[in-house]
């Protein structure tokens, strides 16, 4: 009798103890999905910060309120003003270099879709909207006196420079044109940076569909056998 009953009574509290530690698993998930939703939140309030008041001007305060968080909050998850800037920055740059990753691998294998590719996502709607060219200007102008900045940026900065010279050389050798890859990399890059300018200042006449278009150009100017100019009525070449 003893042996039938005793892993009865040893089975419950087994069966108990799997059940506890399955809910305290639960319990840990959600608590990292809250804290990940709450940081998330008080990052998107600070890119809205940055682009209303600037680098300087935006204050821990400021975010708590744009988040509708106390501001015990903010200091909980990133104790201060910097972190949360590191943070933000951090933020902004894995999402840009996973946007341009997604549509150079939709693009394919060929070369000049995949440079037209890199041009056009710069002016996706998600990337390349007022706030965010605002907070990213903000972070420009602190880039020179923060080391911080410049090395959270720089490798990637430096791996997508590296696919626009690769690209370059790659349609260099196909289409024999006479400019050094590394340098036309630098005028392309250089020319997307001012269309974003454009676009932040708000300036001049200047809309996404308008520098998009103005970055084709570019593109056909530099590589004509690739990106040929449009017929009467026609479309460019993809």
């Amino acid at each position: 009798m003893l042996e039938t009953i005793t892993p009865m009574k040893t089975a419950e509290p087994r069966e108990a103890l799997l059940e506890s530690a399955r809910k305290s698993e639960s319990e840990k998930r959600g608590r990292k999905a809250s804290k990940e939703v709450r940081q998330l939140q008080l990052i998107e309030a600070t890119i809205d910060s940055l682009a209303k008041r600037g680098y300087s001007e935006t204050t821990m305060a400021d975010v708590a309120d744009g988040a509708g968080l106390s501001r015990g909050i903010v200091n909980f998850h990133f104790e201060s003003k910097e972190k949360l800037l590191v943070a933000t920055l951090q933020y902004m740059a894995d999402e840009y270099a996973a946007h341009w990753r997604a549509a150079l691998t939709k693009a394919g294998d060929d070369p000049a879709r995949q440079l037209r590719a890199l041009v056009a996502a710069d002016f996706d709607r998600s990337i390349c909207n007022k706030r965010k060219l605002a907070a990213w200007c903000a972070f420009w102008g602190e880039a020179k006196s923060r080391p911080t900045y410049q090395a959270l940026c720089g490798a990637r900065d430096a791996a997508y420079q590296k696919i626009f010279i690769d690209l370059c050389a790659t349609l260099k050798a196909s289409g024999g044109y006479a400019f050094e890859p590394q340098v036309m990399a630098l005028a392309l890059s250089a020319m997307l940076e001012g269309l974003w300018l454009r676009l932040m200042m708000g300036t001049e006449d200047v809309t996404r569909e308008t520098a998009l278009q103005a970055a084709n150009e570019f593109l056909s100017a530099a590589f004509p056998k690739h990106y040929p100019w449009p017929t009467a009525g026609g479309d460019r070449m993809a």
